[in-house]
Order: C-alpha cells, then structure tokens, then sequence
C-alpha cells in the first residue's frame, strides 16, 4: 500500500501505539478502538464486497464514509467457481466420475442447454460478470435484483419479480449482498418455485440460507444437489450434515478472494481519487446495507 501510495504515510494500526492522526483506514473486521483512538477518520475501505460484518459496528460514527471492495480479482474467481459447478452438473460429470470407478462406459444423454436455465440473484459487479460467463457459453441466463440493472446477455428481473424469475430459473446462484432483506432468503418457500431438479449455487453469505430448508428439499428430491461455498458457521463444524451428504458440494469460502495488488491498486486509486476532489464508486449506502 506505501508502494502504491508514495505520496501518504502508511501504517499498520496498533492498538497500544494509535496515530490518532488517520484519515483512511484499510480494514477487515475492526476493533471498535480504532474509532474511539482515531477521531480523524472520514473513509474506511473494506477489504471484502459484503460489508454485512461492519454494519452495524458499534463505535464507527455515521459520519464516516464506507467504501467497499467492486472486485479486486473475486469476480472473474466467482465465475469460475460457478462454471465449474454448471458444467458439472449440466454434463452429467459426476455421473461419468461413479461410472469411471465401475469400468462403465456408457454415454449419457446430449446436454439440452435450455433445460439448463440460470437464475443469478445480484447485478453488482460480481452477479454481472457471473451472468456474462454463463451467458457466454450459451445458457440461458436471468438476473435479479433491487435495482433492475441492466446485464448484457441476461433477462433482467426487478425487485417485484421474484416469482417471476424464480418460475423460469433451474441454477440458482446467489451473490445477493446480506442484509435484513435478504437474510434467509434462500428457503424452503423459495425452492418450491424453482423448475423441478433444480441445483443451488451459494457464493454469497451463509445466513442468505436456511440450512435445514436445504435437507429438507434435498430430501424431497425438490432439488438436486447444492454447491456451498458460504456457511452460517465457518469453519463449517466437521459433524455438521453438509459434510456428509454426496449431493451438496462444499468449499471453504474460497469462490472469490481479494487478490493483493488488485486489492492495494483499486484502494490506492480512489484514495487518489479523492486527493484530487473527485468522486468514487463503491461508497456504502448504510440504508440498503451495500
């Protein structure tokens, strides 16, 4: 970061030796003495896109500015991450993978890609970028979210209709941010509305699922199987069901991590940025919690 920014004072915070003089800070997952040791803060930068962790953070006055991470290398790694699991699924891989260890040849029916439609929950910069990649390989794709925004390659869903999108979707991918609108939305209500053998693709945040409504549909056959990179606990508990069940693929929060020196250059430019009096993206709306 001082490499980046030659012109600023870099510091690592310490508790025990506060500047008191910052005007940035860089964070994941602050104490609340950085606020109460540093009163000249006006921008805190937050290495993550989902900023659920630091609102509300008990000591960060209202008056200071919230900025998250756009991207910071996740995207791309998001996209991947979900290829890999709809190709996966879509191709029937896993059933090539027990065939291989019986001997089998035997192959399976052609991939029909319309029966294979992709419903992404989220047009940021990440929902986008996975809707794009799966686009790009001739599924058909939709996207929902609050805000209505146009995705190229994608059917655009808006806030009020979710049934709507949901009655046309078989994967489902959510990279919807958290917040109290969106806490537990992935449910056993909103399972029954997808096309029947429906797959589940979690890349966001763990309290975005009602873990039990999972089984539950899993069990009914309602849905085929669910790939998780994100959990209400994590570590994910080594008793914990998941673990166990053949059809739900699990990760540990790996699907999109902020890369070093995309992550120092995207935060070195908008401090930059404001230097000169400009205004930058990325800025928290605390009333939608993103």
């Amino acid at each position: 970061m001082q490499q980046a920014l030659p012109e600023h004072q870099v510091h690592a915070w310490d508790e025990g030796r506060p500047s008191g003089q910052a005007q940035m800070a860089v964070v994941w997952a602050p104490p609340t003495a950085l606020f109460q040791h540093e009163p000249r803060l006006t921008h805190v930068f937050n290495l993550g896109a989902g900023v659920d962790a630091l609102l509300p953070l008990p000591g960060m006055p209202d008056d200071i500015t919230l900025v998250r991470m756009e991207d910071g290398g996740m995207a791309v790694q998001m996209a991947e991450y979900v290829l890999h699991y709809l190709v996966r699924v879509s191709r029937d891989l896993d059933r090539y993978a027990e065939l291989q260890a019986q001997a089998c040849w035997r192959p399976l029916p052609d991939i029909d890609r319309d029966a294979w439609s992709v419903g992404v929950m989220g047009a940021g910069v990440m929902g986008a970028r996975v809707a794009q990649a799966c686009a790009a390989l001739d599924y058909p794709v939709a996207v929902w979210s609050r805000s209505g925004r146009p995705v190229p390659g994608a059917q655009v869903y808006a806030a009020d209709q979710l049934d709507q999108f949901l009655a046309r979707t078989r994967v489902l991918v959510n990279v919807l941010p958290l917040t109290d609108q969106t806490q537990g939305i992935l449910s056993q209500a909103l399972f029954d509305q997808l096309l029947p053998d429906a797959y589940l693709i979690n890349i966001a945040r763990g309290a975005h699922l009602v873990e039990s409504d999972l089984l539950a549909s899993l069990q009914a056959g309602r849905l085929r199987g669910a790939a998780l990179d994100v959990f209400a606990q994590e570590p994910l508990p080594a008793h914990h069901a998941f673990w166990h069940d053949r059809r739900i693929h699990v990760t540990p929060h790996v699907a999109g991590a902020s890369l070093l020196s995309l992550s120092v250059q995207q935060i070195a430019d908008k401090i930059q940025a404001l230097g000169r009096g400009e205004a930058i993206t990325g800025v928290v709306d605390r009333s939608r919690q993103y």
